[in-house]
């Protein structure tokens, strides 16, 4: 909300002394975001003055129309002669009213002015424009044109109001009413201690049975609704400088007198309003939910489909508006047709289609369904957003009593005497409160008194003495329970006053098992050369097909979210992959192509059984029941672990030629994922989306005494790899922590170290290709016994050496005794056991044999 404080002036009697740093400082105290106070007219400087256009030449030799001019400036150039000013402009001729900048002056941007010859022609000063004296648009661009009624020679630095300062206020949901002057400025004579003129105390005439008929079917989408009607309106009328200045401090562009009286009450009084041209309306105006599929154009040229949710304003045609939000174009103010202008343009002047007869909505609408109108529809609106943080229902008539007497004073119309006011009935709210309450709340100690002062100072009735009963007025809609008024009350005693004290925080117990092993996790990752890509769980659907997913795979089952970030991106993510693929297709895009990434997280895994929880109580601790029924609620959220890798995995220099990642680095981090937490993963081939068939690893552990899938890991389909738009090879892994951390769980036993040399043994065998490696390592493990202390393979030979078909694997067995040094003979003996369990089970034959 932006609040020129020469405006603010009229309704709070502020120091002259006073600036707008210092109303900040005020407001800022009393828990207003007050973010800038914007010097308007900064650094600008006269002679600025009103000038009437004497003569025009045409200068036709140039590419572009110039006008060579004559300008009556009166006395403020020193010697009463026209002023001969070269100008570019056409929207103005010989008679009209303009504004003159002379040399000497300075405008915003520390533009001087002096006499310079251009276009063959010396130009004493310049005709403004509003843009080169930072008025903002006008709504028509251009030169301004001053009405004929301004004095040759006056001061137009104080007739546009051009030196101001406006205050940008960030106003929160729960402050509705200050987005209004009447808010702010019952706002800054709180903080002053100074009386509030208030804007909306009119004298308003009371509801009859001959005003324009309106019929609400949905009372409870709209308690009030009040509507005047206003003829006879001068269709050549224009809005007056003042009033078009405030809209354009305030932010908003003039428009046309009707329009610019709606907003600028809007403005002054936060009551959204709405003009019908009542020669376009047909029949009655109805209130109504829409009817699934009706359309409507609205004033912004957009047709709409229109929901059954969404609130309308009809007559006997159908819709012409969408509640609280935006108005329909079919029933639109006719823009008064400014018949000099159109004189200027070379038309022929007419007043012919312009509006001269108005009905004025002012009405009172559901919040909630107004705010759900505006998001369906993408279409945030000045009143949609006043609306949805809540209007004061009772100042609909003052709001449309207003509007009256402005078209009536500046556009010389007609009041008439009908007037309707439908409203549904409704009771003053009321809190009950301990008059201690706001005590207990801060900590310090107020008093009666001072509660009672304060809630009476934000417009609310106080009665009682140890048990307060509040009213709480109709523009403060926030005021729902005792907590709000405490918060009243202690905002405008002073945050600042509140003592500071340190809580005394009980001794914690350090990190659980879970946190202690996401850290080591993360530790090791980033130790082997990965770089934490955190990422937003959002996903859309579209990225499964991406990903080559099958059409019933569990991953496609979502949890979708009503009101999503973004509409592309709607649901909460079952894979880690999407999001941490999207980090590193960005940074390959930026250059760097060598890329490790890994992320952990939850995902969100629905499983069809989660039920609707009831809302959780604020005024105790929630019971085990209660608790257990919300987590009934979730979806399962496993942690997992995910890695990306493309690129060079080892770079080339002088030390060697390096080498790209491949699958068996995805396999290798899952590895060191599952080293941290303990556990010793089984590698097994798998086909799974979205890897490569070949080239896909699954990932076992045992859990509970089973082996259980844990993760996948390998290179990734080039289908893909080439849907996503990833480099070539791009290789990826995802396990899930918690099955790794119930893998490892159970008393940890240190190694032992043996003080005894160790005995190594290799061996080479040759199996069939499709037995996996995996499955011989297990074996030949299983084979040595308890002497056996590690095992490695150190080669793959595939040849004609050996046999189409067959693979040699060589490992090198390493046998080490607790208690004494191992024999030759004991060695061999563990391994002779080993490479004949593993030709039993795999048929593997010892090469060379």
């Amino acid at each position: 909300m932006r609040v020129p404080l020469s405006w603010l002036r009229e309704y709070v009697d502020l120091p002259a002394t006073e600036t707008g740093r210092d109303v900040q400082t005020k407001l800022i105290a009393a828990g207003l975001e007050v973010e800038t106070v914007e010097q308007l007219g900064g650094g600008l400087k006269g002679p600025l003055v009103v000038g009437k256009v004497l003569t025009i030449e045409e200068l036709t030799e140039f590419k572009k129309p110039i006008r060579f001019c004559t300008v009556d400036v009166g006395m403020a150039n020193g010697t009463g002669e026209p002023q001969e000013i070269v100008c570019g402009a056409r929207n103005f001729s010989v008679g009209d009213k303009v504004v003159v900048v002379l040399p000497g002056a300075v405008l915003p941007g520390d533009f001087a002015i002096a006499a310079r010859k251009t276009y063959g022609r010396t130009s004493h000063g310049m005709i403004c424009s509003g843009d080169e004296l930072g008025m903002g648009d006008d709504g028509r661009g251009g030169i301004i044109v001053l009405p004929p009624e301004h004095e040759v020679g006056t001061d137009a630095i104080e007739l546009l109001e051009l030196v101001d300062e406006v205050l940008d206020i960030a106003v929160t949901p729960d402050r509705g009413y200050c987005l209004s002057m009447r808010g702010v400025a019952r706002e800054t004579a709180i903080a002053y201690g100074l009386p509030l003129r208030d804007p909306a105390l009119l004298d308003v005439p009371a509801p009859n049975s001959f005003g324009y008929v309106v019929k609400v079917s949905d009372p409870i989408g709209c308690d009030r609704f009040t509507a005047r009607t206003v003829v006879g309106l001068e269709p050549e009328a224009r809005s007056p400088i003042w009033l078009q200045r405030r809209l354009q401090k305030a932010g908003m562009r003039p428009i046309s007198l009707a329009v610019d009286v709606t907003n600028y009450v809007m403005l002054e009084v936060g009551q959204p309003l709405h003009a019908y041209d009542r020669t376009r309306l047909d029949g009655p105006i109805g209130v109504r939910r829409a009817e699934p599929g009706e359309k409507l154009t609205t004033l912004d040229g957009v047709q709409r489909v229109l929901d059954a949710e969404d609130l309308v304003i009809t007559d006997d045609r159908g819709p012409i508006g969408l509640a609280g939000v935006m108005g329909g174009a079919n029933t639109e103010i006719a823009d008064l047709p400014q018949a000099l202008d159109s004189a200027r343009a070379g038309e022929t002047p007419t007043t012919a289609g312009a509006t001269t007869e108005v009905v004025i909505e002012a009405a009172h609408f559901d919040a909630v369904s107004i705010a759900r109108t505006a998001r369906r529809h993408k279409l945030a609106s000045e009143a949609s957003k006043r609306f949805e943080r809540g209007v004061d229902p009772q100042a609909a008539s003052a709001a449309a009593q207003r509007t009256v007497d402005l078209l009536v004073l500046l556009a010389g119309g007609t009041a008439e005497a009908g007037v309707t006011e439908i409203t549904a009935p409704s009771a003053p709210r009321t809190v009950s409160m301990p008059a201690d309450h706001p005590d207990r709340v801060a900590g310090v100690h107020y008093g009666r008194e001072t509660v009672v002062r304060r809630l009476q100072e934000v417009g609310c009735d106080v009665y009682g003495q140890d048990e307060l009963v509040v009213t709480v007025p109709s523009w403060r809609p926030d005021l729902a329970e005792p907590n709000d008024l405490a918060e009243e009350v202690i905002r405008l005693e002073g945050y600042e006053n509140l003592p500071s004290t340190l809580p005394k925080p009980p001794a914690g117990r350090g990190l659980t098992g879970r946190q202690r092993l996401h850290r080591r996790i993360g530790r090791a990752l980033a130790g082997a050369g990965y770089v934490e890509a955190p990422n937003y769980p959002f996903i859309g659907e579209a990225v499964f097909d991406q990903l080559g997913l099958a059409a019933d795979d569990p991953r496609r089952t979502v949890v979708k979210l009503v009101n999503p970030l973004s509409d592309e991106e709607p649901a909460l993510r079952t894979t880690l992959l999407p999001g941490l693929l999207g980090a590193l297709r960005r940074n390959d895009g930026r250059g760097s192509h060598d890329l490790a990434l890994f992320e952990t997280g939850l995902v969100f895994r629905p499983t069809g059984e989660e039920t609707v929880p009831g809302p959780l109580p604020v005024d105790r601790r929630p019971t085990d029941e209660e608790i257990a029924a919300l987590n009934a609620a979730l979806p399962h959220q496993p942690r997992r672990v995910a890695t990306v890798l493309t690129g060079a995995r080892e770079q080339a220099g002088w030390w060697g030629k390096g080498r790209p990642a491949d699958w068996a680095d995805a396999v290798e981090s899952a590895r060191t994922v599952a080293r941290e937490a303990g556990v010793e993963l089984i590698v097994r081939a798998d086909q799974h989306a979205p890897w490569h068939p070949g080239r896909c690893a699954a990932l076992y552990a045992t859990v509970n005494g089973e082996e259980t899938l844990v993760g996948h890991a390998g290179e990734l389909h080039p289908r893909v790899i080439k849907a996503l738009g990833l480099p070539e090879r791009t290789c990826a892994m995802e396990v899930e922590l918690d099955l790794l951390q119930q893998a490892g769980e159970g008393t940890l036993r240190a190694p032992r170290i043996s003080t005894f040399p160790v005995a190594t043994q290799d061996v080479a065998l040759v199996v069939s290709q499709d037995v996996p490696t995996a499955e011989v390592e297990k074996v030949l493990t299983e084979g040595a016994g308890e002497l056996l202390e590690s095992i490695r393979l150190f080669d793959v030979f595939v040849g004609s050496q050996i046999g189409e078909g067959k693979k040699s694997l060589a490992y090198a067995l390493r046998f080490r005794a607790p208690d004494r040094t191992l024999t030759v003979e004991e060695a061999s003996a563990a391994r002779d056991a080993a490479v004949a369990l593993a030709a039993e089970r795999t048929g593997a034959v010892l090469r060379g044999a």
